[in-house]
């Protein structure tokens, strides 16, 4: 299940990123965050089994008791199912998405859209002028697929892609591992958009590309800011 990169990674493998600890994100919050992501991107699907804590512990680069801890957490709080025996280990909970609800909180969400917002925009201001169109084509054909998916859960991992990519694309695969904390921690604390709303972010999508593609600095960052406000047609 994981690849030799590593499905959390890459990580610094001498202690938790430093896009953790600038964010002040514990240990134990950044391997939920990490879990969260994965479900999102429907690389762990319910009833998934997770690697072993010694495998996620390496991949993410912190002790492996920190992972246990975090892992015995997400068990207790019904994200997780332990299981014994010759087929057991911990799995992704089948009532993943009615458990999340419970760990909703608006004001971390808002902080958190906030720091995300001024992380990308800063990236296009940076990017603008700058990115060649080849490199938005990958971008491109994400914002493509997501106009023809109507199933949610795939329309909501495209959106989670666009977003990482966007990152790595403008900012490297640093800043990838930074939005990829956010994002995480986002599915766990902030509800996720109905599909309407989504369509209506990817027309955001489409937008920040073009003006990107043009070099026009002003539009594209109008664009990032549209986003967290976009509304249905």
């Amino acid at each position: 299940m994981v690849n030799t990169a590593g499905k959390f990674g890459p990580y610094n493998q001498q202690g938790p990123s430093r896009s953790a600890a600038f964010r002040g994100q514990s240990g134990s919050e950044l391997v939920r965050s990490r879990i969260a992501l994965q479900v999102r991107l429907m690389a762990l699907p319910p009833q998934e089994r997770l690697p072993d804590a010694g495998v996620l512990a390496e991949e993410l680069g912190m002790g492996e008791i920190t992972v246990r801890r975090a892992l015995e957490g997400m068990c207790q709080d019904g994200l997780l199912d332990r299981r014994r025996g010759r087929a057991g280990g911990t799995f992704v909970a089948q009532g993943w998405e009615t458990v999340v609800p419970l760990l909703h909180d608006a004001d971390e969400a808002a902080s958190l859209e906030a720091f995300h917002l001024l992380l990308e925009c800063g990236l296009v201001a940076q990017g603008a002028g700058e990115v060649p169109a080849g490199r938005l084509a990958a971008l491109q054909a994400l914002v493509d697929e997501m106009d023809l998916i109507e199933d949610p859960a795939r329309l909501l991992m495209l959106e989670t892609r666009f977003h990482l990519d966007l990152a790595e694309e403008l900012g490297g695969a640093g800043i990838r591992e930074l939005a990829a904390d956010l994002l995480g921690r986002l599915c766990l604390v902030q509800p996720a958009p109905a599909p309407e709303v989504v369509r209506a972010r990817n027309r955001c999508h489409a937008e920040l590309l073009a003006e990107l593609g043009r070099g026009a600095l002003a539009p594209a960052v109008q664009a990032v800011k549209a986003h967290p406000h976009a509304r249905p047609s």
